[in-house]
């Protein structure tokens, strides 16, 4: 006769499974694991986000990048003299051409003919045609897009207005908002100069930490502050006084030739102090460094 205890001892795989033990039981059947100490119950604690609770400003990555960006998208570069390209800073022979030209055809036509519309028409047609060239090369279209919207504005306004004059308005505007743009970056101790130039110069912006190279760049931002004032200082009475074809020449000659003067001196007088002793060499012996990993800076 079978003992009552036999048929309630059964070995624990042919138990049911809710009379088996958590750890024997198959993993969809067994109980939810306790959540660790300090965690609510079906939430789970956020991953840590890089650069936060490490002493990392979290903005740090962003404003580097950003002002990565702009020194690059400005097209600055050293030569091997240690001076930077001022012909390839204005786009080379054709992005001279792609400033000049549609401002010296117009003042040209209209100075001899005297008739607005001829003259706005070519003056776009010679734009669209350079930027008809770069698309068909396959070339990049950033400059020839901007001179061309340039362009369009500005005969726009003077198609509207009829006043041959205010071809050059939206100068007017363009200059005083860069003026703008870099005294505000001055003041809020962002110098453009510095943005660009200290990438151009290995100097990354490990020159903000350095008061003689904020004062330096600021200086630099102030030349080209300055250049943007006087080309307001002498066009702007010409556009009062009707003076279409000086306000023309001065425009092509307070341009592109201006502005690489001013980048010139702003780009000299923000060199950096040569080292106290410049007979000693790296021990790898390399004489550049690119601006993450470089401790030194190049003129």
């Amino acid at each position: 006769m079978n003992n009552p205890e036999d048929r309630t001892r059964q070995p624990p795989s042919q138990q049911p499974p809710s009379q088996q033990p958590p750890s024997q039981q198959p993993p969809s059947q067994q109980p939810p694991s306790q959540p660790p100490r300090g965690q609510v119950l079906g939430s789970r604690l956020p991953a840590a986000r890089p650069g936060l609770g490490s002493g990392a400003a979290p903005d740090a990555p962003t404003l580097a990048g950003l002002a990565r960006e702009v020194a690059t998208n400005s097209g600055l570069e050293r030569k091997d003299n240690g001076q930077i390209d001022l012909l390839k800073a204005a786009g080379g022979w054709r992005g001279i051409a792609e400033s000049v030209c549609p401002g010296l055809v117009f003042v040209v036509l209209f100075t001899i003919t005297g008739a607005l519309n001829v003259s706005l028409i070519v003056s776009l047609a010679v734009a669209v045609v350079f930027t008809v060239a770069r698309l068909l090369k396959r070339e990049t279209l950033t400059q020839a897009l901007a001179g061309l919207a340039g362009v369009v504005i500005s005969v726009f306004i003077s198609r509207t207005t009829g006043e041959a004059k205010d071809y050059y308005v939206p100068g007017f505007f363009t200059n005083a908002a860069y003026m703008a743009a870099m005294l505000i970056s001055i003041l809020v101790k962002w110098p453009v100069m510095g943005v660009i130039f200290g990438y151009v110069r290995n100097e990354g912006l490990r020159w903000r930490q350095d008061a003689g190279r904020m004062r330096a760049y600021r200086a630099a931002t102030w030349m080209l502050i300055a250049v943007m004032g006087l080309r307001l200082a002498v066009q702007l009475p010409l556009y009062l006084a009707d003076q279409v074809g000086a306000l023309g020449a001065t425009r092509l000659i307070m341009g592109l030739p201006l502005y690489a003067l001013g980048l010139w001196l702003a780009w000299l007088i923000s060199r950096p102090v040569a080292a106290e002793d410049p007979a000693a060499e790296p021990a790898s012996g390399s004489s550049t460094a690119g601006p993450a990993s470089a401790g030194t800076t190049t003129p």
